[in-house]
């Protein structure tokens, strides 16, 4: 007996036997091709990173995974202040990539003094954050461009130290807290807002 006749169906098989088998064969050939096709699929859309540093703590910590939604600012969308996004760094686009919320939109006017950021002179409220950096400036943001910065402001390398983000390095907005099961956070919620200057 050959190798290809050892994997055919039996010819002695009754035929509901023999139908049986080529049905158990084809579904499993099925749920693998659909396997495959919702992992591309997946793959396409989102991504998942884990994160890496403090620089945005108290939102995310070492060592979280988040889920990041790449489809998030195509179709002519863009992002919003606050969100939090995914990006590739842009001294180094090949390094690993940074995580850290929008700030600033192209156009816009930055200031930061005695802990308080003010966007185009108004100050922002960020309920995120625990700590007020101790570090100002001023920033104008370029066409295309994005001013980002960590919520863990005094231990974040972000746009104040190495400039602004092209909107050409976004991967996507980070989406959801998946793990460990007690940090599991949804990420996209507009927290972050201006109201007029006291």
């Amino acid at each position: 007996m050959d190798f290809w006749h050892a994997e055919s169906v039996p010819d002695n098989l009754p035929e509901d036997q023999k139908s049986g088998w080529r049905r158990t064969i084809l579904d499993t050939l099925e749920t693998i091709l659909l396997s495959l096709v919702l992992f591309l699929a997946i793959n396409t859309v989102s991504e998942r990173i884990r994160v890496e540093s403090i620089s945005m703590q108290q939102t995310l910590f070492p060592d979280d995974y988040v889920i990041v939604n790449k489809l998030a600012y195509r179709f002519n969308n863009s992002p919003d202040r606050g969100d939090v996004i995914v990006f590739r760094y842009p001294p180094n686009p090949e390094a690993i990539p940074y995580i850290k919320r929008v700030i600033g939109l192209p156009g816009d006017q930055i200031h930061i003094a005695d802990g308080k950021v003010s966007v185009n002179g108004q100050q922002m409220i960020e309920p995120y954050l625990t700590v007020r950096t101790n570090r100002g400036g001023d920033w104008s943001v370029p066409a295309g461009q994005l001013f980002v910065m960590g919520d863990n402001r005094n231990n974040s390398s972000d746009s104040r130290t190495w400039g602004f983000v092209p909107l050409g390095n976004i991967i996507g907005r980070a989406e959801l807290i998946y793990l460990p099961p007690q940090h599991w956070a949804f990420l996209h919620v507009n927290i972050a807002i201006a109201s007029p200057e006291p």
